[in-house]
């Protein structure tokens, strides 16, 4: 009978973990990024000190990079233009239910117009991790001129 009900606990464990595993491929329970930065107006050229928090998902995981794009949106057109990009490579892992902080520094280029109507800014970023998971983050910011 003991024998039983330990086989029993140790299969329910495995579909647990096989079923954990499978929804991380789907991007679910895996490793959230969120950019926070100082504020959200700078100037054009100026360099923005803030920090990647990371937060561990349902299982640990390995992080393979940090992407960050600066992102013109046209709205007028629908248009994307990146701007900038700066990665981060990395071999870290990051536990279940553990939080890190990355630092994150980006210097903005000089934009001839960069306060222009029906035009926006943002900083997309992307937490690659093993496996091709990807968390995403949006942070819209105000440039003005120098």
């Amino acid at each position: 009978m003991w024998v039983l009900i330990e086989k029993q606990i140790t299969i329910n464990g495995v579909y647990s973990l096989i079923l954990r595993k499978s929804l991380l491929l789907l991007g679910i329970g895996s490793a959230q990024i969120d950019l926070i930065l100082p504020k959200n107006t700078y100037k054009s050229g100026e360099c923005i000190n803030g920090y990647f928090l990371i937060k561990g998902g349902t299982l640990a995981q390995r992080i393979r990079r940090i992407e960050c794009d600066l992102i013109m949106d046209t709205h007028s057109t629908g248009m994307e233009e990146i701007l900038k990009t700066s990665t981060i490579l990395s071999t870290r892992e990051i536990n279940s239910g553990e939080s890190n902080e990355i630092p994150f520094n980006f210097c903005l280029p000089i934009l001839k117009e960069p306060y222009k109507r029906g035009v926006s800014y943002r900083l997309k970023t992307r937490l690659i991790l093993d496996k091709g998971i990807i968390g995403k983050d949006d942070d819209w910011i105000l440039i003005d001129s120098e």
